[in-house]
């Protein structure tokens, strides 16, 4: 049978945009190459990292020499061969969870959930083992070993991750991607793969279906072109043309159940991924899952989880922090009062009202960053500065900030005693940031979702430009922290968020 795809009827060689998409993709090189090479990588800095802490493990814990365990009371086993044995087991977990699958490689937090669950799941195998078996292990052996692995583990693929992130954003180690949809999908698609530069996924060209243009069209997002190819008859001719890596179809509708069996079995010789973009925007992997309903693959979108074990496990990591944090930092905290009561001899704290979880009230607390009687001039300013009637205002220029203000904003000192709202449970370390009542009413659904969660000392906007973010982007993240709250998402951001501190960037 012959089909759409058999045709080759794709743009000419001589097109205007040939040269520009060859010699982009050419710059590109092969995805395969690279990826070989990284995977590769991160094989020996895996086993360098396991065999390090088990190493460790076993010095810390015996010394030098070589020690016996004891093996069902009567057989005895050596520390030395127990070691070996970990060292391969554990190496092993890394490849049955598939940790440097090539499909969670440098982008998202899956990489990371791989890697604990997979050293989680080998050290309780060992402990249902050794009860088994009556193997008498060492206990501080194995408490060494599991978290200097772990965390030395996660540290070394942040390394990878940092290092490709840097090549990314100089245009190497892309995914070249071919959308085959409508304008509007491919704009959204292409807005979406620029917001995440550190995932390396770029549109190179488009094919619309029922496009009849001639050649030269081209859609522009973000101030670059890209390329119209042709139409959805002319994919395989279009992939020869830009030398796309993946083909991403957002028109399902249009091509039709047979369109895109026959679309996959084109593809299979050219060793092209396909993916289908679902259209579901700002929903994170764990909330979807793919099940067969009467021979159709559909996708469930789970509805978020912020209750049960969720809920807990976040109540206890607040609760522990915030107590360690304030213990820790108490007398940077004490220096800073007195600093801001010798300054001008007002109150060291300004508290206003913040509306929180389930729309309820709470004062939240800050060091007083502004002159005593800022509030009554906050109407003046933002008419002063044009912002009025925008759904949120923070300018560096502010004239009610004073001198020692501006310095603890800018390192994020100023937030410290938001601590005590997590301890009375009025806020939580990581959430949407606590808007004031009335703030973002004009977003239609933005402040009923923000309810459903504690709003947060830090957020995922804050830890993606700050102040200096749009005020649409902030929204579509916080949107996004509420519908795919996790604790590993939380964890993150959390690193972020010193990151972005020491930097110093987007604060005022």
């Amino acid at each position: 049978m012959v089909t759409a795809f058999d045709v080759p009827l794709g743009p000419a060689s001589g097109a205007p945009g040939a040269t520009t998409v060859s010699s982009e993709t050419g710059r590109l090189g092969s995805r395969r190459e690279w990826q070989a090479a990284y995977i590769r990588r991160l094989l020996i800095s895996d086993t360098l990292v396991v065999i390090a802490a088990v190493a460790i493990a076993q010095y810390v814990r015996f010394g030098a020499g070589d020690v016996l365990a004891s093996y069902e009371a009567t057989h005895n086993l050596s520390y030395t061969l127990i070691s070996a044995a970990l060292i391969v087991m554990w190496i092993g977990a890394l490849v049955v969870f598939r940790t440097r699958s090539v499909r969670v490689i440098g982008g998202g937090a899956d990489e990371y959930r791989r890697i604990f669950v997979a050293t989680v799941r080998l050290f309780g195998l060992i402990a249902i083992v050794a009860l088994l078996f009556r193997l008498d292990l060492a206990r501080l052996y194995l408490a060494i070993a599991f978290p200097v692995g772990l965390c030395a583990l996660l540290l070394s693929r942040w390394c990878w991750r940092q290092a490709i992130a840097r090549k990314r954003a100089r245009g190497e180690f892309q995914t070249s991607v071919l959308v085959v949809g409508g304008e509007r999908a491919v704009r959204n698609l292409a807005e979406s793969f620029a917001r995440g530069t550190a995932d390396g996924y770029r549109v190179v060209g488009v094919c619309i279906p029922g496009h009849a243009g001639v050649h030269g069209d081209k859609i522009t997002v973000d101030g670059r072109d890209i390329p119209v190819l042709g139409s959805d008859r002319d994919v395989i001719a279009s992939l020869e043309f830009c030398h796309a890596d993946t083909v991403a179809v957002t028109a399902t509708e249009q091509i039709g159940h047979e369109g895109m069996r026959d679309l996959a079995w084109a593809l299979e010789p050219h060793h092209v991924d396909l993916v289908v973009a679902p259209g579901m925007m700002d929903v994170s992997g764990p909330r979807l899952s793919m099940r067969p309903v009467a021979g159709l693959p559909l996708i469930h979108v789970e509805k978020p989880q912020f209750h049960g074990s969720n809920k807990f496990a976040k109540t206890a990591f607040d609760l522990v922090s915030a107590t360690l944090v304030l213990v820790a930092l108490a007398p940077l905290m004490l220096i800073v009062a007195a600093i801001i009561k010798v300054g001008d001899r007002g109150p060291i704290f300004y508290r206003q009202e913040r509306v929180g979880l389930n729309g309820e009230t709470f004062r939240m607390w800050k060091y007083r960053s502004m002159v005593p009687d800022a509030d009554k001039k906050f109407a003046a300013v933002r008419e002063e500065f044009g912002q009025a009637e925008d759904a949120f205002f923070k300018s560096a220029k502010d004239p009610r900030i004073t001198p020692i203000g501006r310095l603890i904003r800018k390192t994020s000192v100023d937030e410290l005693p938001q601590l005590f709202n997590v301890l009375t449970r009025d806020m939580s370390l990581v959430g949407p940031r606590p808007l004031v009542e009335g703030e973002g009413q004009g977003v239609p659904g933005f402040v009923e979702r923000r309810m459903l969660v504690r709003p947060g000392m830090t957020g995922l906007w804050q830890v993606s430009g700050r102040s200096e973010l749009p005020a649409d982007e902030r929204v579509r993240l916080d949107l996004l922290y509420v519908e795919n709250w996790s604790m590993i998402q939380d964890l993150l951001i959390i690193g972020r968020t010193i990151q972005a501190v020491v930097k110093s960037e987007g604060a005022y």
